[in-house]
């Protein structure tokens, strides 16, 4: 089969198998990752050590003899609003069946790909599936190896020569057509496919225009200037992948984010008319709370619903992962997190983190003193400040202090 041939079959599959969008790109020729080496120098990867991988700058050199990048995208939005549309400040204070049950009072954000199930899972099922397409119809032996955010290349450089978009000022790639909100994944082959854009074909065009949305919107100036990211004041990056203490002077700019931050695609218009995803599993899961009052000693049970979430905001109750209550998150057990998040991105943040990661979001809410859910959040607050780990429980002091000032 002829190369151009090939990669026409390529997408056909990928198209087949439920995937958005597939594109082929050569592994060389990646011209913006001869600026990652300046941007790992100015220290924006923060602890992220495994950024540092000198293969990132070539996938070349990943896979011996590999010449070609199959790209691949899964839309994962869906019609529940942005976190910029939510009406916070309309939260009613907890009735007395939600005191009995551990609901309502102030609730947090989650990022809307770490809702459902595990991205990993879920798009590289699909990308191992390609590869044993490619088995069946390419008969010489070669080689190829799947990553989704699992291995030393930059998805979305090589989405963008692939054809599928452009890089984004916030850095993340959009399609024309299906906006930003799309997991990237990558098939590294020693098969030489034709590039999906010809030798005199440029990627598609930056059609961010003069806009800043992003940039103005990111409360914590994490876009240092357009198409540059500091990770290191990135509220996704403070609330995941940093293990330590959350710098003082980023909490309260945190707001009610308890994982990952969606805030620059919330407000970027080419995400104003996205798509809705038709894979159930990015739908939101619940967690299942013991119906006790939280001021109790007994910590909450949390489990994931076995069933996706209908279609419909009206149907998510106060267990979903869409704005989840803060004090079901924050009361959880380290068992109970890793049964409730068991295949679900949020795991990577780990117990100790997301429980940080709400105390400061329960500071952060602006809860009246003198009402029934203040008195709540404080006594929630002070067990987290008496707990054994020095660093949950310096976060809980902070947002105590944050409650009880004037």
């Amino acid at each position: 089969m002829q190369a151009a041939a090939a990669t026409a079959w390529v997408v056909e599959q990928a198209l087949a198998l439920g995937l958005d969008l597939c594109g082929v790109a050569a592994v060389e020729g990646l011209t913006e990752l001869e600026r990652l080496p300046e941007w790992l120098e100015r220290g924006y990867a923060g602890e992220m050590a495994y950024l540092h991988d000198k293969r990132r700058c070539s996938p070349g050199r990943v896979l011996e003899g590999a010449r070609s990048l199959i790209v691949c995208a899964l839309n994962y939005n869906t019609s529940l609003p942005y976190s910029t549309h939510v009406p916070w400040e309309s939260e009613s204070p907890p009735t007395d069946s939600d005191a009995t049950q551990g609901q309502g009072g102030p609730h947090g954000w989650i990022s809307r790909y770490a809702w459902g199930d595990d991205y990993h899972d879920v798009l590289g099922r699909k990308l191992e599936a390609l590869i044993t397409a490619l088995r069946e119809q390419f008969h010489e032996p070669f080689e190829a190896r799947a990553y989704v955010d699992t291995g030393p290349i930059v998805e979305r450089v090589a989405a963008k020569h692939a054809g599928l978009g452009w890089l984004a000022k916030n850095t993340c790639l959009i399609n024309e057509q299906l906006g930003s909100w799309l997991f990237l994944g990558v098939i590294l082959t020693t098969l030489e496919l034709e590039p999906s854009l010809g030798p005199a074909e440029a990627p598609p065009p930056d059609l961010c225009g003069q806009c800043r949305l992003c940039i103005d919107a990111c409360p914590t100036g994490a876009i240092v200037e357009p198409y540059v990211l500091d990770a290191r004041r990135c509220i996704s990056y403070l609330t995941i992948e940093l293990r330590g203490s959350i710098p003082v002077e980023l909490r309260e700019p945190m707001g009610r984010m308890v994982f990952g931050c969606d805030i620059c695609q919330d407000v970027c218009p080419w995400n104003r008319k996205a798509p809705v995803t038709g894979v159930a599993a990015f739908w939101p899961r619940r967690v299942e709370r013991r119906k006790e009052n939280p001021s109790d000693t007994a910590p909450l049970e949390a489990r994931p619903h076995p069933e996706p979430a209908p279609a419909g905001e009206e149907s998510l109750r106060d267990d979903s992962l869409f704005t989840p209550a803060l004090e079901g998150l924050a009361f959880l057990s380290e068992a109970e997190y890793r049964e409730a998040f068991r295949a679900s991105a949020i795991k990577r943040a780990k117990w100790r983190g997301l429980v940080r990661n709400a105390s400061i979001a329960i500071g952060n809410c602006g809860v009246p003193p003198g009402t029934p859910q203040h008195t709540r959040s404080v006594a929630l607050l002070e067990r987290l400040a008496a707990s054994d780990d020095a660093m949950i429980a310096e976060h809980a002091r902070w947002a105590l202090a944050r409650l009880r000032s004037p």
